[in-house]
């Protein structure tokens, strides 16, 4: 599974971004599509995530200020964020969760993927 992630860049704090992300390649099915992030000097941080079945969960820190949603039909999932805030200034990582295909187009083993990172810088 490739991924691509478009929309970092610059805001000012208070302001609003969309990261999208989009899967391609070959494989079966995917199963959870999400977004981590990861500030200097800190680890990799689950940002939000959301489920074939649509079930989303948020970090509690974006939480009412984050939107995750995907689009299954084109593979993609996007991240709204909005009222922005410094410390969400980081890499953020999109990451698919899909099934290689199987015999008979089956699901087959779990295929894990990282798009290349996109960096939003919120300033004060």
């Amino acid at each position: 599974v490739q991924l691509q992630a478009f929309g970092g860049g610059l805001v000012q704090a208070g302001g609003s971004l969309r990261l999208s992300c989009v899967a391609s390649g070959s494989f079966h099915s995917i199963n959870t599509m999400a977004w981590y992030r990861q500030a200097p000097g800190k680890q990799r941080e689950l940002v939000a995530r959301i489920a074939n079945e649509g079930n989303d969960a948020y970090a509690d820190s974006v939480k009412d200020r984050f939107t995750i949603a995907r689009d299954s039909a084109k593979n993609t999932v996007n991240l709204y964020m909005n009222s922005l805030k410094p410390e969400d200034t980081a890499v953020y990582y999109c990451y698919v969760g899909a099934f290689a295909v199987g015999k008979g187009w089956s699901p087959g083993r779990r295929l894990d993927s990282w798009g290349q990172g996109t960096l939003v810088t919120v300033s004060s």
